[in-house]
């Protein structure tokens, strides 16, 4: 099977001469605020700014002037006062320690007027591009504007890759481009697992709905050795195989699609490890009394987590694994009563020796609440473009780089 590179011949900053020159950059800051407080919104969770220090300090450190284009939130075109990226200046500048100037456009004569006063330096935030109605849709017209400001382009937003925007791709197509440390560092840390991963490599699948992994699935059984797949997925895999799954969460219109799937695994001679034990409640609800029960979910109970027998099933398979990739959790860990088994995997994969990777909003909100981030080889700042690189798709907004 020919292996795709993932964008890996993607060329690095190294490719780039940006001493003297404006440098626009295509980061995703798109952090979480709370407005909830008599002052300004405050950002809770900063690890996507974290994320793209490096490259930033790169190009400050090579004589470049970074100018920065990002989301935040789904303003849909429009301008949303409460989606302006003030907040995020100001953190950037503590965390980088130096001067942020941040603009209220993000193109035109006043894009261009501030830009060009800012002082050397400095880096330069431009406003929300989502509040322009043509970001989404890839717009050539804004792209061009977008692409007036600088003189050569980075993209260092993993998280929006798989998307065709005007500010991820648009602006590549236009300027020379290249792929910022961030972004280099999530396509290699991919491509090591779906390319070149020391053996066995154990996959971890979970989340609600297995028609969100159905593609992802395809693409892995013919790349891993184990496949785990718990949370609300693994329920119409074990109705596939004929279990009672009670009141669980079922997609009765994938179960066919299922059970080709548990067909190619043999075929492969993959094994697909399910549930045989289940946390359970009559409702979904944080304080919904729990029982464990068997493989068989009794009627009138849903399955809300993977049972303790399953848990410690799943991290001896970890356990033994030279690789391991995760993305999603394998029950309702919001609910304290249904975070066992996510739990469990969670700090099977930190103590893995092998070469661990974490994927998806969810799966890296549980290794946060677990205080296990650290211990991870790589925690990806991208939940759907991860998903994409997992399906053996390569992201436009790499594909865009080589043009």
């Amino acid at each position: 099977m020919a292996e795709p590179d993932f964008g890996l011949g993607a060329p690095g900053l190294a490719s780039l001469d940006m001493a003297g020159r404006r440098v626009l950059v295509r980061v995703d800051f798109n952090v979480p605020l709370d407005s909830s407080g008599d002052g300004p919104p405050r950002i809770t969770d900063d690890t996507r700014m974290r994320a793209a220090l490096p490259t930033l300090r790169a190009i400050l450190a090579d004589g470049g002037q970074p100018i920065l284009f990002t989301h935040m939130g789904r303003p849909k075109g429009e301008v949303v006062e409460g989606l302006r990226l003030d907040p995020v200046a100001l953190r950037l500048a503590q965390l980088l320690g130096s001067g942020v100037v941040k603009l209220d456009q993000s193109v035109g004569e006043l894009a261009r007027e501030g830009i060009a006063q800012a002082p050397q330096g400095s880096v330069v935030l431009l406003e929300n591009v989502r509040f322009h109605p043509g970001e989404t849709a890839g717009a050539g017209e804004l792209a061009a504007a977008y692409a007036a400001l600088g003189e050569v382009f980075i993209n260092d937003a993993f998280g929006t890759s798989h998307r065709d925007h005007a500010s991820v791709c648009g602006i590549a197509r236009l300027l020379p481009a290249a792929a910022g440390l961030l972004l280099e560092k999530e396509l290699k840390a991919f491509g090591r697992v779906l390319n070149e991963p020391a053996r066995p490599l154990v996959a971890i699948l979970g989340g609600a709905k297995v028609s969100d992994k159905l593609t992802v699935i395809d693409n892995l059984l013919e790349r891993v050795d184990t496949l785990i797949v718990g949370g609300g997925m693994a329920y119409t895999f074990l109705a596939a195989q004929g279990h009672a799954v009670g009141t669980s969460l079922l997609e009765e219109e994938r179960l066919e699609s299922v059970r080709a799937a548990l067909a190619r695994a043999a075929e492969l001679g993959v094994e697909i490890a399910l549930p045989g034990d289940h946390v359970v409640a009559e409702r979904f609800a944080a304080d919904a009394p729990a029982e464990v029960v068997g493989i068989e979910i009794p009627a009138g109970r849903m399955g809300l987590d993977i049972g303790p027998r399953t848990a410690q099933r799943f991290a001896g398979l970890i356990a033994g694994a030279a690789t391991v990739v995760w993305n999603g959790p394998m029950g309702v860990f919001e609910m304290e009563a249904f975070r066992a088994g996510t739990e469990t995997v969670g700090r099977a994969v930190a103590a893995c020796p092998g070469y661990t990777v974490v994927g998806g909003g969810d799966s890296v909100a549980a290794l946060g609440l677990l205080q296990l981030t650290d211990a991870v080889d790589h925690v990806s700042t991208g939940g759907g473009a991860s998903l994409e690189l997992l399906e053996g798709k390569l992201l436009p907004g790499i594909a865009a780089l080589g043009n």
